[in-house]
């Protein structure tokens, strides 16, 4: 990329000149006496260096990166090292300043989270998009450092600002799709939920436009009944909590078209028909002690004045999120017969709930930090065990972060929160691996229950393990999270390892027993024949007696015989050469002496064994009157034997060395590249030898070939043989 000044176009300068100030003036409390200028002297220089870059929308990097800056002072209050790098990380990801300087100038904590936001800028130039496998690599990078969660999220939802309108509209919804699918949900469980509906409500209006014009169409067209409602509930209940003494804020709010649109089609509805289409929330302005008591106090009082619904109540100040959420939300029977939702909370808690846990507890000295903590220990351990795509990943992060939840107890009191639907099993893997891998049921409420049991809020539940259990394939049906559903798939593999390995052991003992030597090579095709993927699957398989080990042997000492009989090869591999002598002698005075020197009798050398000068051999009489010549040691020279004994004539070398005699040798080894080179080259350079064909198949990175040479005598073959054990990548080579 060229390292041209970047030039600002009149409409740029303009909204620099309104956005710096506004940035000077939100960020002059929490920056150092000097940082602001040494902000604008570096931005300065990075832009007239060349080392600013417009990005694929051709947006101007330093306005993107102050508008990425106010939007993380307007939405979490961010400590100065998080607005630093988010304002110098552009231009230090091409070149502008390397780690070590701005380690020097800016200190080691924002060179860390700088590199962090390079790191994921460098997956998104892959197009780490949902369906591609960086996506797994930017989530890891996410869970390196939280703050790079936020900065991120907090460009994404700036950055769906700025692109409405853009023509290129492909690459507006990519966009729209990705920040709905992995910045909401992080968005929702760090707590920043206007920044979540922010990004949902932006996603639906990029991706599904007509959608989210009707229904921001009705909702202006009602805007005005909808505030005189909210005035008509509210007049009684704020004189109701004046006169409880309570100090407060109260107002109220229409929920996102995002969220509309979800409860339309939940409710299969139009949006006259949500009849929770807006919220009251009371803000209590009160501290420690009285937080809760006060809640319940408005609680007290509002359930007085309407008749609630039971089935909506929910307590998150007794119990947070565990996201650090705490409110009271209610649903009561107001005027005009129409249900009202009403949220109460106090003014620590509406912090939290409006600009996230992690901005507020994590970097301002506040100790309730441990379910963060904990959810991002569960997002890494998601991350490492899972060997499922990323589309898979997405859908679990999404199902673990909007799933309610349930609270269940330890039987010495430990709360655990898990998924609605979480079962038993899942409980026994949240509490710790081993437990999990070997749980056989457990007791709840002091009653046996099954793995597959599902929990319930207030549950007591005893874990009853076994340490001859083990997982099973079906245990996925039985879980709902995803650490547990990554934690079987890994012990079911592991346990696949195990009876692999021991099917290999099973394998080679018996075949020791039986003297049959099975290279690897030929465990490959035998896996094959018996229509298994791979050959962990295929030892797996002997391991549990599908698979009888005296048949895989009886089929390997079939596709021997018939590799022996094959009386041409035809060639795997693109290398192939074709005979160039006959093996057929018609004069038995030249090669060899039969019988008592009889001259005159055709005789041929036997295919299935191919006896050299050299070999112990015999002669055997065929039915067509041919004298064939097998070695000793032939295959098939014992059932000759006991079948045509009266067939059978002494024969031997005549001494004469003049003819080739063709040598077929199999060789096994590893599929590296050029080893087929390497193997022709000595065949080539070697005395009184010629290569006449060579055939190779390849699996799993594992060749065995079947190479066809001309030699004069057994002297020659054998150290040919010697010379080709030293090629590397070679395993075995033998005469077939």
């Amino acid at each position: 990329m060229s390292n041209e000044i970047l030039s600002f176009t009149d409409d740029e300068r303009s909204r620099l000149s309104t956005s710096s100030p506004a940035l000077v003036k939100a960020l002059r409390s929490s920056l150092e006496r000097d940082d602001l200028n040494r902000i604008k002297t570096q931005l300065r220089n990075a832009a007239e260096g060349g080392f600013c870059h417009r990005d694929r929308f051709g947006f101007n990097p330093i306005n993107r990166s102050i508008g990425t800056a106010l939007d993380l002072c307007e939405q979490i209050s961010p400590d100065r090292n998080m607005v630093i790098a988010s304002l110098l990380f552009n231009p230090c990801r091409h070149g502008f300043m390397t780690d070590e300087q701005i380690r020097k100038e800016w200190g080691e904590d924002i060179q860390h989270l700088i590199s962090g936001l390079v790191k994921v800028s460098s997956l998104y130039a892959k197009s780490a998009s949902v369906q591609s496998e960086n996506f797994r690599n930017l989530l890891l990078t996410f869970a390196e450092d939280i703050r790079v969660i936020i900065i991120m999220i907090i460009d994404r939802m700036s950055l769906l600002t700025a692109i409405n309108h853009h023509p290129n509209q492909q690459l507006v919804a990519e966009v729209a799709m990705e920040a709905n699918y992995l910045y909401a949900p992080l968005a929702h469980r760090l707590g920043l939920y206007k920044v979540k509906s922010a990004i949902e409500d932006m996603s639906l209006k990029y991706t599904q436009r007509d959608i989210y014009t009707r229904i921001a169409h009705k909702l202006n067209q009602t805007k005005a009944s909808r505030e005189a409602y909210i005035a008509d509930f509210i007049a009684p209940v704020k004189k109701k909590l004046e006169e409880a003494g309570l100090k407060f804020e109260i107002k109220g709010r229409t929920k996102s078209i995002y969220s509309i649109w979800n409860k339309m089609k939940k409710q299969k509805n139009d949006v006259e028909g949500i009849y929770d289409l807006f919220a009251i929330r009371i803000v209590l302005d009160s501290e420690g002690v009285k937080e809760k008591s006060d809640c319940w106090l408005a609680y007290s009082l509002i359930t007085d004045m309407f008749c609630p619904n039971p089935s909506r109540m929910k307590d998150w100040i007794s119990i947070p999120k565990s996201n650090g959420y705490e409110s009271l939300h209610i649903t009561v029977y107001g005027p005009a017969d129409r249900w009202v939702e009403v949220q109460i909370r106090t003014r620590r808690m509406d912090l939290v709930a409006e600009k996230g846990l992690a901005a507020h507890w994590k970097y301002k000295g506040i100790k309730s930090e441990n379910n963060l903590d904990a959810w991002m220990n569960n997002v890494r351990d998601i991350l490492e065990t899972a060997d499922s795509g990323p589309l898979e990943l997405v859908k679990n992060m999404r199902m673990d972060v909007y799933d309610k939840e349930v609270f269940v107890f330890t039987p010495r009191g430990d709360l655990y929160r898990l998924p609605l639907g979480a079962s038993l099993l899942d409980f026994a893997f949240n509490i710790h691996t081993n437990i999990g891998c070997h749980c056989c049921g457990g007791k709840v409420n002091g009653k046996n229950q099954k793995i597959n049991y599902k929990l319930n809020s207030g549950d007591t539940v005893e874990i009853i393990t076994s340490q001859s259990q083990q997982p099973k394939a079906d245990w996925l049906n039985h879980v709902v999270t995803s650490k547990a559903r990554n934690k079987i798939r890994v012990a079911l593999k592991e346990i696949e390892s195990r009876a692999g390995d021991l099917g290999k052991e099973l394998l080679q003992r018996r075949c020791k027993n039986r003297k049959v030597e099975i290279d690897d090579g030929s465990i490959s095709k035998l896996a094959k024949r018996f229509s298994y993927k791979n050959i962990t699957d295929f030892y797996s398989a002997i391991s549990q007696d599908k698979l009888d080990v005296n048949d895989v042997i009886e089929a390997f000492l079939e596709m021997e015989r018939k590799a022996r009989e094959e009386t041409v090869r035809v060639s795997a591999d693109t290398y192939v050469m074709q005979p160039t002598e006959d093996d057929t002698t018609q004069s038995a005075g030249d090669v060899v002496v039969i019988g008592e020197g009889i001259k005159g009798i055709n005789y041929r050398l036997a295919k299935c064994c191919n006896p050299i000068y050299g070999d112990k051999v015999f002669g055997f009489i065929s039915a067509e009157g041919v004298i064939k010549i097998h070695r000793t040691d032939c295959p098939n020279a014992q059932n000759i034997r006991q079948k045509y004994p009266y067939r059978l004539i002494n024969t031997r070398w005549s001494g004469k060395i003049g003819a080739f005699f063709g040598v077929t040798l199999r060789i096994v080894g590893r599929d590296d590249i050029g080893i087929v080179t390497n193997i022709t080259s000595i065949i080539n350079k070697e005395k009184d030898t010629t290569l006449r064909n060579i055939s190779i198949e390849s699996d799993n990175g594992i060749f065995q070939g079947f190479v066809v040479v001309g030699v004069s005598d057994q002297n020659t073959v054998n150290r040919l043989i010697k010379k080709l054990q030293t090629v590397k990548g070679v395993k075995d080579v033998q005469r077939s």
